[in-house]
């Protein structure tokens, strides 16, 4: 049995629900648990449990949407993003949980603010580009922000608009993309002890849990305003990424 306070149980069973709630339904709060388990684990160790975290949750989505992605946009991403993964790699070597804190936090926040910009490019018709160098940057983000705080999505839902995709295209090439993209860290962070047989056994025990958040995600997306949902997990995660950074 993972050794963890009480409160840090709470916080770890919340964020599997949240995760399986953003995979099936609500995909703005996907970047909630990065922050909340950074703040009730180590910052290297929560990482590396939301990740196992995240790889069962995409079991889930991926096998939902088997047939809804469009590959050649997730093969395009895919070299870039590995490029992202290995630099994240490289940077978690030097860096130690005092400092990785205010970093998750940092990059939550730039998340957030690249979320709010696309919500308002949605609404003013902004053009956003849609040449190989910005899917190449947007694919090394994804995987740098990735490997580093498991806070990639925003990255991923600006390319994706700028794809133009139908809804379940949309969903299904997020989910696969992600899937690809999380077993691809594992070596990496296997590598760096964040996932270790502790973090293993923890992952498992929150099946449950994130199941749960799973129907959650598919009930809250019919019967709970989508905007008003997400406004508020977001400014939860930007109090909550601030309070990282200080």
């Amino acid at each position: 049995m993972p050794q963890l306070e009480p409160i840090a149980w709470l916080v770890v069973a919340l964020s599997a629900v949240v995760v399986g709630v953003s995979k099936t339904g609500i995909p703005g709060v996907g970047i909630l648990p990065a922050i909340l388990m950074a703040l009730v684990l180590p910052a290297q160790e929560s990482v590396g449990t939301l990740l196992g975290i995240l790889i069962l949750a995409d079991l889930f989505a991926a096998a939902y949407h088997r047939r809804n992605a469009q590959w050649s946009l997730v093969i395009r991403l895919l070299p870039p993003a590995f490029a992202g993964i290995v630099a994240g790699f490289f940077a978690l070597k030097v860096i130690d949980d005092r400092q990785l804190k205010p970093i998750i936090g940092a990059i939550v926040l730039v998340m957030l603010a690249l979320n709010h910009w696309r919500t308002r490019a949605q609404e003013e018709d902004i053009h956003v580009p849609t040449q190989w160098w910005f899917a190449a940057g947007l694919g090394f983000m994804a995987g740098l922000t990735s490997m580093m705080a498991n806070a990639a999505g925003p990255v991923m839902v600006i390319y994706l608009l700028a794809m133009k995709l139908p809804k379940v295209a949309f969903v299904g090439t997020s989910a696969w993309f992600f899937f690809v993209v999380n077993w691809l860290k594992v070596p990496f962070s296997m590598r760096l002890a964040m996932m270790t047989t502790e973090s293993l056994k923890l992952n498992l025990m929150m099946l449950p849990a994130i199941a749960l958040g799973a129907v959650l995600g598919v009930l809250f997306l019919k019967r709970i305003p989508q905007k008003a949902f997400d406004a508020a997990m977001q400014i939860l995660a930007a109090a909550a990424a601030i309070k990282l950074l200080f």
